[in-house]
């Protein structure tokens, strides 16, 4: 059986149920990672710009960085992956960089834009 191209595999699809029970776990544990650069999570910070829970409790994590530049462009999808993966009841995880829509100070939440002192 072949599988499709990355372009073409479609977007999985949530399920209501089991995001209720998983999301807020997941993002838990996705706020506990940093960028070494940034003192503030990167949740916070905006850089996760989807969290996707499927009916067999396989999350896909849309997200990005601040720069395509960024020196933990490859660490901190594995940190991502491997928080999400030791939430309870979680069953796979994938997670995708992406560059558009691109990264702006405007995603950050307001408890981010405090404690960097940007108001």
């Amino acid at each position: 059986m072949e599988t499709a191209p990355e372009a073409l595999k479609p977007e999985p699809v949530a399920d209501p149920v089991k995001t209720l029970e998983l999301k807020p776990g997941i993002v838990e544990a996705i706020s506990s990672v940093y960028d070494p650069e940034i003192p503030v999570n990167i949740y916070e910070m905006g850089l996760v710009y989807d969290v996707i829970i499927d009916d067999h409790a396989a999350v896909f994590v849309k997200m990005t960085l601040t720069s395509p530049a960024c020196p933990s462009a490859q660490q901190i999808p594995v940190d991502v992956a491997d928080k999400v993966r030791g939430v309870p009841g979680v069953a796979d995880v994938q997670v995708e960089i992406v560059w558009e829509p691109p990264w702006s100070m405007d995603k950050m939440s307001d408890a981010a834009r405090l404690q960097l002192g940007i108001f």
